[in-house]
């Protein structure tokens, strides 16, 4: 994940577009394939520069790559050399790059290595587009809802479970747009894929909520998904934060503890519980 930016209302002067967004891939995909040669099978625009809803004010530049068998020790430290002079290009979107790689084998499951969650690896499957190379997704195992489900909830703890965040608006506001678009909007993607087992981009994710019955906080999803093209005064998103954002999470805790029990992960579920019950104390 990409660091926040600095404050709620962003730049109108240092916005960049999507064309600006496809320049960052264009740059890292001649770099890669400078440095991994004939390694490298293939490049693929993953995330929203590939399956639509890119917002240049907090959209994340990702990139997934397939290199040939079998993985290779300094491989690892070539992806984040590579990334890191990327991300030092100077512009926002060059430090927003988040890269992804495995290879046909690790893709498959029958080996370890490369860095492809089971969420991007169905990105990959649903919307990657190719950049550069022979189209590799057939050696690419599709994720089950169990390893989507369970996924999903680690990168929740890991991600978003600052319960002082969560209860403090005015610290969420501070954090930035990126950050406060995210913390809202995560919580729905994942009871998106939960549900139907696919990507959960943000609108698709957002409408599906919206659509729900008997759902809290529809008015902190709207408006989260707008905020992603066009930035709220801070106090109006703080109010709107102090009102919503608890019940929105109680509701994916709650949602998520019966389905981690269900598939018999008791732990990450008891995790969520204890998470459940800072958030509510």
């Amino acid at each position: 994940m990409a660091s926040a930016d600095s404050g709620a209302h962003g730049s109108p002067g240092g916005q960049v577009t999507a064309d600006q967004g496809e320049a960052v891939l264009v740059r890292a995909v001649a770099a890669y394939r400078a440095a991994l040669g004939p390694r490298l099978i293939a490049g693929y625009a993953l995330g929203s520069l590939a399956h639509g809803g890119f917002s240049p004010l907090v959209s994340d530049v990702d990139l997934g790559l397939i290199l040939k068998d079998p993985v290779r020790v300094k491989d690892r430290l070539t992806i984040r050399t590579v990334a890191r002079s990327v991300q030092a290009g100077g512009s926002e979107l060059d430090q927003r790059l988040s890269v992804f790689w495995g290879t046909p084998a690790t893709l498959q499951g029958q080996s370890r290595g490369g860095r492809f969650p089971p969420l991007d690896r169905l990105d990959l499957l649903e919307y990657g587009r190719l950049l550069t190379g022979t189209d590799a997704r057939s050696a690419v195992a599709r994720p089950d809802r169990t390893e989507l489900l369970v996924a999903g909830a680690e990168f929740a703890l890991g991600s978003l479970g600052k319960t002082t965040e969560i209860r403090t608006p005015s610290r969420l506001v501070s954090a930035g747009l990126r950050r406060m678009t995210k913390v809202v909007l995560f919580p729905v993607r994942f009871l998106f894929t939960a549900q139907t087992g696919q990507v959960g981009t943000n609108t698709l994710a957002a409408r599906h909520y919206l659509a729900s019955p008997d759902v809290p906080a529809t008015s902190l999803v709207a408006a989260a998904l707008a905020w992603r093209h066009e930035p709220p005064p801070h106090g109006e998103a703080a109010a709107l934060l102090g009102r919503e954002l608890v019940p929105l999470f109680a509701h994916y805790l709650d949602d998520h503890i019966a389905r981690l029990s269900a598939v018999g992960q008791h732990r990450l579920a008891d995790r969520f519980g204890r998470w459940r019950t800072r958030l509510l104390a």
